[in-house]
């Protein structure tokens, strides 16, 4: 009976250990958050976000019981252009003096088929909270050169800017994320 009940107790184990928690790689640089936007109709602008953080959970096992949470520092804005960044820093636009942070919480997580995943999360920007989804390809992981274990993805995205109350709407922003995360 103890044989039964050691070798039910380690089966048990065994299937529960293969989720584990990530930290997001910014202090490495292997994180990136960078959009794009319509430069009136002529062209783009390109830019990303300096400085974030976040964690996400993960198991290949079982990828709908992951979950992803991203902090984003939006005075950390960076077009390549100061006079541009002032003024997408400004109340026009991300309003940063009275939100210095936006933030994405995943609610739900459904794999698609060959490392192809759909992210539906909260995104809240200007105070304003709204439901996204996120079209994300998983990189890959494994174990890295320092003795730790890294996953990373990559994803896609565009929303409206005027959904999130911005006193000039500059329409649609898309966003690229690369994300490597360290298991913890």
């Amino acid at each position: 009976m103890k044989k039964l009940l050691l070798a039910s107790a380690l089966l048990a184990a065994s299937q529960v250990a293969t989720a584990a928690d990530y930290k997001i790689d910014t202090d490495g640089a292997h994180a990136f958050i960078q959009f794009k936007v319509s430069h009136l109709g002529y062209s783009y602008v390109m830019g990303r976000f300096n400085k974030f953080d976040g964690q996400f959970s993960w198991d290949a096992d079982k990828p709908e019981a992951s979950k992803i949470t991203v902090n984003i520092d939006t005075t950390s804005v960076d077009s390549n252009h100061a006079k541009r960044d002032k003024h997408i820093s400004s109340p026009d636009f991300l309003n940063v003096d009275k939100f210095a942070t936006a933030k994405f919480v995943s609610t739900k997580v459904e794999e698609v088929g060959d490392g192809e995943l759909t992210v539906t999360g909260n995104l809240t920007l200007l105070g304003v909270t709204k439901e996204i989804q996120i079209d994300v390809s998983k990189i890959g992981e494994g174990d890295d050169p320092w003795g730790g274990y890294r996953a990373g993805f990559e994803g896609t995205t565009s929303i409206q800017m005027g959904d999130f109350g911005t006193k000039m709407d500059f329409g649609t922003v898309d966003f690229n994320l690369v994300l490597e995360g360290i298991r913890q």
